[in-house]
């Protein structure tokens, strides 16, 4: 395995301490512990951090297509409606594990990255969850504007908007804002069932992929058994005609 440069190397572990800082603030402020006004110039502070980084990489990028697709939780983590979006910094922090082979490295069993890559890349969950995700936040932000709400009240709205849960406690007033409404009703809805069939629809093959896995080794087994009793029926069988051999030259 190739050495890693102490620069990259220094460049991940700052990146993994400020991920794990801006978390931890956000959920201070959530928990409403320490002064608010110090924990959102902090976050504020990262957020902007986040995003120069975030743009550096894209303008570096070799396949910037690769690197959007890769990169989708990093656009989501420096989105700035809501602080709660800071935890999708935390999906940087997964790939960096995988990047320098930690589960490898500390000799772990591998089976949860090669699931983890599965579930993500290779069903399409991604894409599904980062359309459904840019759906909610461009609605939340046009219905902030156009019905003069906070972003915080409008993210709300169209989390209940897209998932069918519809409190009502915030409702578009505006001619606008009920045909934002109408296309948020109509696409996230959408999307998020096509997220929620994907997850079951992993978990059920991977479900079927165990059972069979199952089979195929009891299978195995019992054909192993079948072999080590047909061999001893062999040994015994040949056992039999030494002693029948031995009787019949006794009684000569």
């Amino acid at each position: 395995m190739a050495k890693r440069k102490p620069q990259l190397i220094a460049y991940h572990v700052g990146v993994t301490l400020l991920t794990m800082i801006s978390v931890g603030t956000v959920l201070l402020l959530l928990m409403g512990v320490g002064k608010a006004t110090i924990e959102i110039a902090i976050i504020n502070g990262l957020l902007v951090v986040f995003a120069v980084d975030y743009v550096a990489r894209l303008v570096l990028a070799k396949n910037r297509k690769i690197f959007l697709i890769q990169s989708a939780f990093d656009l989501l983590g420096i989105i700035p409606l809501h602080p709660v979006f800071a935890f999708f910094r935390l999906g940087r922090l997964v790939r960096l594990i995988r990047y320098h082979h930690l589960f490898w490295r500390l000799r772990l069993n591998s089976k949860w990255t090669r699931a983890y890559h599965q579930f993500i890349y290779k069903t399409g969950f991604i894409y599904l969850f980062s359309f459904s995700v840019t759906i909610i936040v461009v609605s939340a932000f046009l219905f902030s504007l156009t019905e003069k709400q906070s972003l915080a009240n409008a993210l709300w709205w169209a989390i209940t908007t897209a998932t069918t849960v519809g409190y009502g406690d915030e409702t578009p007033h505006t001619a606008i804002g009920k045909i934002i409404a109408s296309v948020l009703m109509i696409g996230g809805v959408g999307f998020i069932g096509l997220l929620t069939s994907t997850i079951s629809g992993f978990f059920t093959t991977r479900g079927q992929q165990v059972a069979a896995s199952q089979e195929k080794h009891e299978q195995a087994d019992f054909d192993q058994l079948l072999l080590k009793i047909e061999a001893l029926t062999t040994k015994v069988d040949d056992l039999q005609h030494q002693l029948d051999t031995t009787s019949r030259h006794k009684q000569r």
